[in-house]
């Protein structure tokens, strides 16, 4: 199955007067892009839709990671998601690191690039996880403070990835849906959807992911996220997911992704696969399957009366 279409899922950011157009990524399944599968990939040129990237393994400006990925860029559409912005953090960004994020995208030029809704810093400490935030006033005006400018340093839309959390602040005083829809309100951002990462906090904390996805801005999504988790019990002996992107996506995702592509229609969508790395055909596989599920959103979309 080859599928074409593009994505024009907004205009261009709010606030950000000479940001590139909105991003267009192909509406079908992309992977995440591993050196263990560079050769492979350059040899057969798998059907995909896209590769994506995790922007701090590229920040260097040379070495055989961007030899390997400039030959796959001929090839394909790409996405680049960050994963060191530390947007959530109280202290100021990092302009050295946008500097090197802005040299990245300039050279390689995606179709999207994205962030997560967390902090990973405090100080000159870097901590190797994407931790979460209370949903207060004050950190939203941080985080949108955060995002203006970042988008105005890119001079692009960032997509905000939604956080998969184990912990809940007692301070908070938005959901997390409402606080989502805020940031974007504000800053023109759009949104990551990461399906896996609202299964995962919605059995964390005993909600409906369900509910949860609806009360998100949907008409800002330019991107899905697909991954599997890891399943552990708390010390109380309740149910605990852990989003460790190393297993095939669960059913429960699957279906959680259907009933998300119902309420957007296509949509881009990566699988996500950072832990043991299977062989680039267990991927493709996944991705051809979401394929199928954006095909019949397409088909759904233009068979039902405006």
């Amino acid at each position: 199955m080859t599928l074409t279409i593009t994505a024009d899922f907004a205009p261009a950011a709010s606030g950000v007067p000479n940001a590139q157009p909105a991003p267009r990524l192909p509406l079908r399944a992309g992977v995440g892009l591993k050196p263990q599968h560079f050769g492979e990939i350059l040899e057969t040129a798998p059907d995909l839709g896209f590769f994506e990237i995790h922007a701090e393994n590229y920040l260097v400006t040379g070495g055989p990671f961007h030899h390997y990925l400039g030959r796959i860029r001929e090839r394909y559409p790409l996405s680049i998601h960050g994963v060191g912005l530390s947007i959530g953090a109280d202290g100021p960004l990092d302009i050295a690191h946008l500097d090197r994020l802005t040299a990245l995208l300039d050279r390689y030029e995606p179709q999207s690039f994205s962030e997560h809704l967390a902090w990973s810093t405090h100080g000159s400490a870097f901590f190797n996880d994407l931790l979460p935030l209370p949903y207060d006033q004050t950190t939203l005006n941080r985080v949108c403070d955060h995002i203006d400018q970042t988008q105005e340093h890119l001079q692009r839309r960032l997509l905000l990835e939604n956080p998969a959390t184990y912990v809940e602040f007692a301070a908070s005083t938005f959901d997390e849906a409402t606080f989502i829809r805020e940031i974007i309100g504000r800053t023109g951002c759009g949104l990551l959807l990461d399906v896996n990462n609202a299964y995962v906090s919605g059995v964390n904390h005993q909600r409906d992911p369900y509910a949860y996805l609806t009360a998100l801005p949907l008409d800002a999504v330019g991107e899905i996220h697909l991954a599997g988790f890891a399943e552990d019990c708390d010390a109380a002996g309740a149910r605990l997911l852990i989003d460790t992107h190393g297993a095939p996506i669960a059913e429960a995702v699957w279906a959680l992704y259907a009933f998300a592509l119902g309420r957007l229609g296509p949509t881009p969508t990566l699988i996500e696969r950072d832990n043991n790395l299977p062989p680039l055909a267990a991927l493709i596989a996944e991705a051809h399957c979401a394929d199928r599920w954006i095909e019949y959103a397409r088909r759904n979309r233009a068979e039902t009366p405006a």
